[in-house]
């Protein structure tokens, strides 16, 4: 099951980062460029781009208790114990990329409260965009391209 867990994680990264760079170009592209906001496209793709990370996260969460670098690092190890490579595996990447699912479902929940364009392109635009440097700044970027 680990396996299976990690191999859909890490490819539904891919996805997942690809969306929300999408929709974080999209709401500054709209905000910037003073557009009405279209319930069709900008709606869209800033809903599946935090779907998507909240599957993500859904995922992560089970890999963090079934995977041997998660939780059981911790508890083998230690904190203390823990090499810079598997502190990030166990503690950095899963608690900031829940940090920064929180700013985009915050980005999500403010854009509702907003009639004007500009204002949803902005809300969706700042958070979404501060959870996207969270997420890039705490991705295993060695066990990527290995």
């Amino acid at each position: 099951m680990y396996e299976i867990v990690q191999v859909l994680h890490s490819y539904l990264a891919y996805v997942v980062l690809l969306i929300l760079i999408l929709a974080v170009f999209n709401a500054l592209s709209g905000w910037m460029g003073k557009r009405i906001f279209n319930m069709e496209k900008d709606l869209r793709l800033s809903l599946f781009a935090l779907i998507l990370s909240h599957i993500q996260l859904l995922v992560g969460l089970i890999l963090y208790f079934v995977s041997p670098s998660g939780l059981n690092a911790i508890k083998t190890l230690g904190m203390g114990g823990l090499n810079a490579q598997a502190r990030l595996l166990a503690l950095e990447h899963p608690v900031i990329n829940i940090v920064a699912i929180v700013f985009i479902t915050i980005g999500w929940s403010r854009h509702k409260k907003f009639v004007e364009g500009d204002k949803k392109f902005k809300s969706i635009a700042i958070f979404y965009g501060l959870g996207l440097v969270l997420l890039l700044s705490r991705i295993p970027w060695n066990a990527w391209f290995n």
